[in-house]
């Protein structure tokens, strides 16, 4: 799948890399530069990694309710949440961030999973009135964020941004192009999140990357993005968190769970969990030892033997170290344990 951006971005001059099946820009400028814009001023980044979902129908509120981990019957229009897609045993199939429209539910999750997403969506609709649709082809998406953010947000479609709910949605206009404004941090700064049919989306960023330059910011792919994100400690699926785990080993209990709500699939693996009070293993942050980040599947060890790997890693010039995130097991994952890296001499601290 390739974003609906990429000629914008191969004008730009940008490196071009794959993310779990999704094709972005992976640097626009210098990782510096673009590190430095986000922090200080703001960035403009594709997001057009998403699977996008709509359900309609009388039964729409009620059948999603049943199916995914957090309160969706608790939304009323304008207002959006985050949730768990889970199997019968537990493991995470999808994360999607879900938004109350007047006449349909919009889900956002992940293009590496679309087509799993929609069949097991589809596979629980029995007698309700639900329908379901599939656009992710006909639109995208891309975000904003940093200090500057909700200047140029205001400035370009009149919405303050400090005055939304976190994970709102409204329907704004720019340049009479209509599109999707959600309330939404990728890495802890303010920021927004565009969702505009396919064919506005290139002119939408360019309006968008004209506010961004004139005050200093900068357009930044995902090696930044990757940094910033793994420094505000935000785990990304399918990377830190997939069918491999179950919510609580992922460390999502406090954001995409609700534990008020009725029944929903994969509901008695978490209540289990809950009550047993502990997860053999779980998603923890890490500080290396090395400016080197090391790749994806390290394993973590400890007096000679595997209690863990690392999910994702990037240099942090905040911390002037390595940062990222992975699975380690409780005996050994309590702030301040350190372990050894295999094959390497650097050591992993969790923080």
């Amino acid at each position: 799948m390739q974003t609906p951006l990429i000629q914008e971005h191969r004008a730009a001059g940008a490196k071009l890399a794959e993310y779990s099946g999704c094709v972005l820009a992976a640097q626009f400028a210098s990782f510096d530069s673009e590190y430095r814009a986000a922090r200080e001023s703001v960035a403009l980044f594709d997001t057009s990694w998403h699977a996008v979902i709509s359900l309609a129908g009388s039964d729409r509120v009620r059948y999603l309710n049943a199916v995914l981990t957090n309160n969706i019957q608790a939304l009323t229009e304008g207002q959006g949440t985050l949730a768990l897609l889970l199997n019968t045993q537990g493991h995470i199939f999808a994360e999607l961030g879900v938004y109350a429209l007047r006449e349909k539910l919009l889900t956002l999750s992940h293009a590496s999973v679309r087509e799993r997403t929609f069949a097991t969506l589809d596979k629980y609709i029995i007698m309700d009135d639900v329908e379901l649709e599939d656009t992710t082809d006909e639109v995208g998406s891309f975000a904003i964020e940093g200090p500057r953010a909700a200047v140029i947000v205001q400035q370009a479609c009149g919405v303050a941004l400090d005055q939304l709910p976190d994970m709102s949605i409204r329907e704004v206009t720019i340049e009479r192009m209509p599109c999707q404004l959600v309330r939404r941090s990728h890495f802890g700064q303010p920021g927004a999140e565009f969702i505009a049919r396919r064919q506005w989306l290139p002119l939408l960023w360019q309006k968008l990357l004209s506010g961004v330059r004139a005050h200093e910011g900068e357009p930044i792919g995902m090696n930044a993005l990757n940094t910033l994100r793994l420094e505000a400690h935000a785990p990304w699926f399918p990377a830190d968190f997939n069918d491999t785990v179950i919510p609580h080993e992922a460390a999502l209990e406090e954001t995409h769970i609700s534990f008020t709500k009725g029944c929903y699939t994969g509901q008695e693996i978490v209540e289990r969990v809950r009550s047993r009070g502990h997860v053999n293993r779980k998603r923890v942050n890490l500080r290396f030892s090395s400016t080197t980040a090391p790749v994806p599947g390290t394993k973590l060890r400890a007096n000679g033997a595997d209690v863990g790997a690392v999910t994702s890693a990037a240099f942090s010039p905040a911390v002037g170290a390595a940062i990222g995130m992975g699975y380690v097991r409780r005996e050994h994952n309590n702030p301040g344990s350190v372990l050894q890296l295999e094959g390497d001499a650097a050591t992993a601290t969790v923080v």
